[in-house]
Protein backbone atom coordinates (compact mmCIF):
# COMPACT_ATOMS: atom_id res chain seq x y z
CA UNK A 1 0.00 0.00 0.00
CA UNK A 2 1.09 3.49 -0.68
CA UNK A 3 2.05 6.15 1.18
CA UNK A 4 -1.18 8.36 -0.15
CA UNK A 5 -3.40 5.12 0.18
CA UNK A 6 -2.37 5.13 3.44
CA UNK A 7 -3.42 8.13 4.54
CA UNK A 8 -6.71 7.98 2.57
CA UNK A 9 -7.79 4.99 4.51
CA UNK A 10 -7.10 6.95 8.26
CA UNK A 11 -8.07 9.86 7.14
CA UNK A 12 -11.73 9.70 8.49
CA UNK A 13 -10.20 8.45 12.07
CA UNK A 14 -7.65 11.43 11.92
CA UNK A 15 -10.25 13.79 10.95
CA UNK A 16 -13.11 12.44 13.75
CA UNK A 17 -9.89 12.88 16.38
CA UNK A 18 -9.37 16.37 15.47
CA UNK A 19 -12.97 17.27 15.34
CA UNK A 20 -13.48 16.18 18.63
CA UNK A 21 -10.65 18.09 20.25
CA UNK A 22 -11.20 21.00 18.58
CA UNK A 23 -14.79 21.03 17.81
CA UNK A 24 -14.40 22.59 14.55
CA UNK A 25 -15.01 21.12 11.41
CA UNK A 26 -12.85 23.90 9.62
CA UNK A 27 -9.48 23.05 12.16
CA UNK A 28 -9.78 19.84 11.89
CA UNK A 29 -9.93 19.91 8.10
CA UNK A 30 -7.11 21.82 8.44
CA UNK A 31 -5.36 19.49 10.96
CA UNK A 32 -5.73 17.09 9.05
CA UNK A 33 -3.94 18.34 5.93
CA UNK A 34 -0.98 19.31 7.89
CA UNK A 35 -1.11 15.86 9.15
CA UNK A 36 -0.52 14.86 5.37
CA UNK A 37 2.12 17.13 4.45
CA UNK A 38 4.10 16.37 7.35
CA UNK A 39 3.92 12.87 6.53
CA UNK A 40 4.57 13.39 3.20
CA UNK A 41 8.13 14.69 3.56
CA UNK A 42 8.56 12.20 6.68
CA UNK A 43 11.96 10.62 5.58
CA UNK A 44 11.03 7.64 7.25
CA UNK A 45 8.43 4.86 7.24
CA UNK A 46 6.77 4.44 10.28
CA UNK A 47 6.18 0.73 11.85
CA UNK A 48 2.34 2.05 12.41
CA UNK A 49 0.90 4.49 9.96
CA UNK A 50 -2.18 4.36 12.58
CA UNK A 51 -0.60 5.28 15.43
CA UNK A 52 1.94 7.98 13.67
CA UNK A 53 -0.74 9.47 12.07
CA UNK A 54 -3.01 10.13 15.12
CA UNK A 55 0.08 11.06 17.15
CA UNK A 56 0.50 13.84 14.73
CA UNK A 57 -2.53 15.13 14.43
CA UNK A 58 -3.04 15.41 17.74
CA UNK A 59 -0.46 16.97 18.56
CA UNK A 60 -1.04 19.44 16.03
CA UNK A 61 -5.09 19.60 17.45
CA UNK A 62 -3.30 20.53 20.78
CA UNK A 63 -1.73 23.51 19.62
CA UNK A 64 -4.53 24.93 18.03
CA UNK A 65 -6.81 24.34 20.87
CA UNK A 66 -4.31 26.47 22.87
CA UNK A 67 -4.32 29.11 20.63
CA UNK A 68 -8.43 28.93 20.07
CA UNK A 69 -9.01 29.11 23.52
CA UNK A 70 -7.88 32.51 23.72
CA UNK A 71 -10.36 33.53 20.95
CA UNK A 72 -13.29 31.84 22.48
CA UNK A 73 -12.75 33.46 25.68
CA UNK A 74 -13.57 36.59 23.61
CA UNK A 75 -16.42 35.41 21.98
CA UNK A 76 -19.99 37.49 21.35
CA UNK A 77 -22.43 35.33 23.12
CA UNK A 78 -22.43 31.12 23.97
CA UNK A 79 -19.91 29.40 22.22
CA UNK A 80 -20.95 26.13 20.40
CA UNK A 81 -19.04 23.52 18.10
CA UNK A 82 -19.41 23.78 14.64
CA UNK A 83 -21.72 21.57 13.47
CA UNK A 84 -21.20 18.25 11.85
CA UNK A 85 -23.95 16.36 10.11
CA UNK A 86 -21.40 13.41 9.33
CA UNK A 87 -19.02 11.49 10.95
CA UNK A 88 -16.87 10.06 8.79
CA UNK A 89 -15.35 7.69 11.29
CA UNK A 90 -17.58 4.35 11.49
CA UNK A 91 -17.33 1.59 13.98
CA UNK A 92 -20.07 -0.56 13.77
CA UNK A 93 -19.65 -2.15 17.35
CA UNK A 94 -19.71 1.50 18.96
CA UNK A 95 -22.06 3.58 16.35
CA UNK A 96 -24.43 4.55 19.80
CA UNK A 97 -21.14 5.39 21.49
CA UNK A 98 -19.50 7.34 18.80
CA UNK A 99 -22.38 9.91 18.37
CA UNK A 100 -23.00 10.71 21.53
CA UNK A 101 -19.72 12.06 22.34
CA UNK A 102 -20.16 14.29 18.81
CA UNK A 103 -23.28 15.83 20.74
CA UNK A 104 -23.39 19.47 21.16
CA UNK A 105 -23.36 18.71 24.71
CA UNK A 106 -20.43 16.55 25.14
CA UNK A 107 -18.86 18.45 22.91
CA UNK A 108 -19.16 22.03 25.19
CA UNK A 109 -18.43 19.24 28.20
CA UNK A 110 -14.58 18.44 26.50
CA UNK A 111 -14.48 22.25 26.67
CA UNK A 112 -14.36 22.12 30.88
CA UNK A 113 -10.94 19.97 30.13
CA UNK A 114 -7.55 21.09 29.54
CA UNK A 115 -5.83 20.63 26.07
CA UNK A 116 -3.96 17.54 27.36
CA UNK A 117 -6.65 15.82 29.15
CA UNK A 118 -9.30 16.59 26.14
CA UNK A 119 -7.36 14.92 23.92
CA UNK A 120 -5.77 12.35 26.27
CA UNK A 121 -9.70 11.12 26.92
CA UNK A 122 -10.78 11.38 23.43
CA UNK A 123 -8.15 8.96 22.50
CA UNK A 124 -8.60 7.07 25.67
CA UNK A 125 -12.30 6.53 26.13
CA UNK A 126 -13.70 7.25 22.43
CA UNK A 127 -10.91 5.76 20.00
CA UNK A 128 -9.43 2.81 22.52
CA UNK A 129 -6.25 4.00 22.17
CA UNK A 130 -4.03 1.83 24.18
CA UNK A 131 -1.16 4.48 26.62
CA UNK A 132 1.86 3.63 24.90
CA UNK A 133 0.60 5.28 21.58
CA UNK A 134 -1.41 8.14 23.92
CA UNK A 135 1.72 8.98 25.87
CA UNK A 136 3.48 9.27 22.12
CA UNK A 137 0.79 11.13 20.77
CA UNK A 138 0.85 13.84 23.96
CA UNK A 139 4.81 13.53 24.62
CA UNK A 140 4.09 12.58 28.17
CA UNK A 141 4.90 9.66 30.21
CA UNK A 142 2.55 6.52 30.26
CA UNK A 143 2.13 7.38 34.30
CA UNK A 144 1.34 11.30 33.60
CA UNK A 145 -1.29 9.94 31.05
CA UNK A 146 -3.07 7.54 32.80
CA UNK A 147 -3.29 10.12 35.50
CA UNK A 148 -4.70 13.01 33.19
CA UNK A 149 -6.96 10.13 32.10
CA UNK A 150 -8.87 9.85 35.22
CA UNK A 151 -9.00 13.57 35.75
CA UNK A 152 -10.85 13.95 32.32
CA UNK A 153 -13.25 10.98 32.95
CA UNK A 154 -14.06 12.29 36.66
CA UNK A 155 -14.90 15.74 35.12
CA UNK A 156 -16.76 14.36 32.07
CA UNK A 157 -18.64 11.93 34.80
CA UNK A 158 -19.48 14.80 36.94
CA UNK A 159 -21.25 16.51 33.89
CA UNK A 160 -21.82 13.36 31.54
CA UNK A 161 -24.95 14.33 29.68
CA UNK A 162 -27.54 11.80 29.23
CA UNK A 163 -30.09 11.17 25.96
CA UNK A 164 -32.94 8.98 25.37
CA UNK A 165 -31.51 5.42 25.37
CA UNK A 166 -33.97 4.26 22.37
CA UNK A 167 -32.88 6.40 19.46
CA UNK A 168 -36.11 5.20 17.47
CA UNK A 169 -38.40 6.95 20.65
CA UNK A 170 -35.94 10.12 20.10
CA UNK A 171 -36.39 10.40 16.44
CA UNK A 172 -40.22 9.91 16.89
CA UNK A 173 -40.17 12.84 19.30
CA UNK A 174 -38.42 14.49 17.05
CA UNK A 175 -40.68 14.54 14.09
CA UNK A 176 -43.54 15.41 16.16
CA UNK A 177 -42.04 18.17 17.27
CA UNK A 178 -40.90 19.51 14.07
CA UNK A 179 -44.36 18.95 12.92
CA UNK A 180 -45.86 20.74 15.00
CA UNK A 181 -43.05 23.64 14.69
CA UNK A 182 -44.16 24.23 11.31
CA UNK A 183 -47.75 24.57 12.54
CA UNK A 184 -47.08 26.97 15.05
CA UNK A 185 -49.19 24.59 17.35
CA UNK A 186 -48.07 26.24 20.60
CA UNK A 187 -49.90 23.34 23.14
CA UNK A 188 -48.32 20.63 20.90
CA UNK A 189 -44.66 22.53 21.32
CA UNK A 190 -45.35 22.83 25.23
CA UNK A 191 -46.28 19.11 25.71
CA UNK A 192 -42.80 17.68 23.99
CA UNK A 193 -41.03 19.99 26.14
CA UNK A 194 -39.29 19.64 29.40
CA UNK A 195 -40.74 22.33 32.00
CA UNK A 196 -36.86 23.81 32.28
CA UNK A 197 -36.19 23.39 28.76
CA UNK A 198 -33.57 26.00 27.17
CA UNK A 199 -33.34 27.62 23.82
CA UNK A 200 -30.05 28.89 23.13
CA UNK A 201 -28.23 30.37 20.23
CA UNK A 202 -25.15 30.95 18.66
CA UNK A 203 -24.65 33.57 16.49
CA UNK A 204 -21.40 35.06 17.44
CA UNK A 205 -22.26 38.52 16.81
CA UNK A 206 -22.68 38.15 13.29
CA UNK A 207 -26.11 36.72 12.92
CA UNK A 208 -29.50 38.06 14.48
CA UNK A 209 -29.21 36.53 18.50
CA UNK A 210 -31.81 36.09 20.88
CA UNK A 211 -30.32 37.97 24.15
CA UNK A 212 -29.12 34.95 26.42
CA UNK A 213 -32.08 32.91 25.63
CA UNK A 214 -35.05 31.39 26.34
CA UNK A 215 -36.04 29.33 29.17
CA UNK A 216 -39.25 27.11 30.29
CA UNK A 217 -41.54 25.58 28.38
CA UNK A 218 -44.24 28.05 28.37
CA UNK A 219 -42.21 30.81 26.95
CA UNK A 220 -40.07 28.87 24.83
CA UNK A 221 -43.64 26.74 22.98
CA UNK A 222 -44.59 30.67 22.54
CA UNK A 223 -41.54 31.97 20.90
CA UNK A 224 -41.21 29.32 18.23
CA UNK A 225 -45.04 29.21 17.67
CA UNK A 226 -44.55 32.68 17.19
CA UNK A 227 -41.29 32.48 14.91
CA UNK A 228 -41.56 30.00 12.57
CA UNK A 229 -45.41 30.51 10.76
CA UNK A 230 -44.13 33.36 9.23
CA UNK A 231 -40.55 31.72 8.06
CA UNK A 232 -42.66 29.21 6.72
CA UNK A 233 -44.97 31.59 4.78
CA UNK A 234 -41.78 33.15 3.07
CA UNK A 235 -40.39 29.80 2.01
CA UNK A 236 -37.87 29.00 4.34
CA UNK A 237 -37.55 25.20 4.84
CA UNK A 238 -36.94 22.77 7.92
CA UNK A 239 -34.87 20.22 6.69
CA UNK A 240 -34.41 17.47 9.00
CA UNK A 241 -31.33 15.99 9.54
CA UNK A 242 -29.24 14.37 12.39
CA UNK A 243 -26.59 17.19 13.61
CA UNK A 244 -23.63 16.01 15.67
CA UNK A 245 -25.13 12.69 16.21
CA UNK A 246 -28.95 13.75 18.00
CA UNK A 247 -32.43 14.26 16.48
CA UNK A 248 -32.15 17.96 14.35
CA UNK A 249 -32.65 20.11 11.13
CA UNK A 250 -30.98 22.63 8.67
CA UNK A 251 -32.95 25.71 8.19
CA UNK A 252 -32.72 27.14 4.78
CA UNK A 253 -33.99 30.30 3.01
CA UNK A 254 -36.42 30.20 0.47
CA UNK A 255 -32.86 30.05 -2.18
CA UNK A 256 -31.93 27.05 -0.07
CA UNK A 257 -29.11 29.03 1.36
CA UNK A 258 -28.05 27.74 4.86
CA UNK A 259 -29.60 29.86 8.18
CA UNK A 260 -28.72 27.75 10.53
CA UNK A 261 -28.49 24.23 12.39
CA UNK A 262 -30.64 22.69 15.02
CA UNK A 263 -29.86 20.01 17.29
CA UNK A 264 -32.22 18.55 20.38
CA UNK A 265 -31.13 17.11 23.47
CA UNK A 266 -33.93 14.79 24.20
CA UNK A 267 -34.23 12.98 27.77
CA UNK A 268 -37.18 11.27 29.31
CA UNK A 269 -39.46 11.81 26.39
CA UNK A 270 -39.05 15.66 26.72
CA UNK A 271 -36.86 18.04 25.09
CA UNK A 272 -34.36 19.53 27.66
CA UNK A 273 -32.08 21.74 25.60
CA UNK A 274 -32.62 23.06 21.43
CA UNK A 275 -29.32 24.76 20.31
CA UNK A 276 -29.31 26.72 17.03
CA UNK A 277 -25.82 27.97 15.78
CA UNK A 278 -26.27 30.74 13.00
CA UNK A 279 -22.79 32.05 12.98
CA UNK A 280 -22.14 32.10 8.98
CA UNK A 281 -18.46 30.99 10.45
CA UNK A 282 -19.40 27.95 11.43
CA UNK A 283 -21.48 26.81 8.53
CA UNK A 284 -20.22 27.09 5.46
CA UNK A 285 -19.13 23.55 5.09
CA UNK A 286 -22.69 22.82 4.87
CA UNK A 287 -23.84 24.78 2.33
CA UNK A 288 -24.06 28.46 0.93
CA UNK A 289 -24.81 30.83 3.80
CA UNK A 290 -28.21 32.65 3.55
CA UNK A 291 -28.32 35.85 4.88
CA UNK A 292 -30.11 36.06 8.21
CA UNK A 293 -30.89 39.43 8.56
CA UNK A 294 -32.62 40.15 5.43
CA UNK A 295 -34.73 36.52 6.32
CA UNK A 296 -35.42 37.98 9.59
CA UNK A 297 -36.76 41.44 8.04
CA UNK A 298 -38.74 39.78 5.75
CA UNK A 299 -40.40 37.45 8.49
CA UNK A 300 -40.59 40.56 10.21
CA UNK A 301 -43.30 42.30 7.91
CA UNK A 302 -45.07 39.19 7.61
CA UNK A 303 -45.51 39.19 10.95
CA UNK A 304 -46.46 43.25 11.08
CA UNK A 305 -48.86 42.46 7.83
CA UNK A 306 -51.19 39.74 9.91
CA UNK A 307 -51.06 42.06 12.83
Amino acid sequence: MTRTEEFEQLRPLLFSIAYRILGSVSEAEDAVQETWLRYELSTTRPASAKAFLSAVVTRISIDVLRSARLRREEYVGPWFPEPLLTDPYEDPEHSAELADTLSMASLLLLERLSPLERAVFVLREVFAFGFPDIASAVGRSETACRQLAVRARRHMDAGRPRFEADRKEREKLAERFFDALREGNIDGLRELLAGDVSLVGDGGGKAPQWASGFFGADHVSEVLATLLPPFIQIGGVVERHQVNGQPGAIFRDPDGKVLNTWTLDILDGRIQTIRTVSNPDKLGHVGPVADAWAVLRETQQVRRDVD
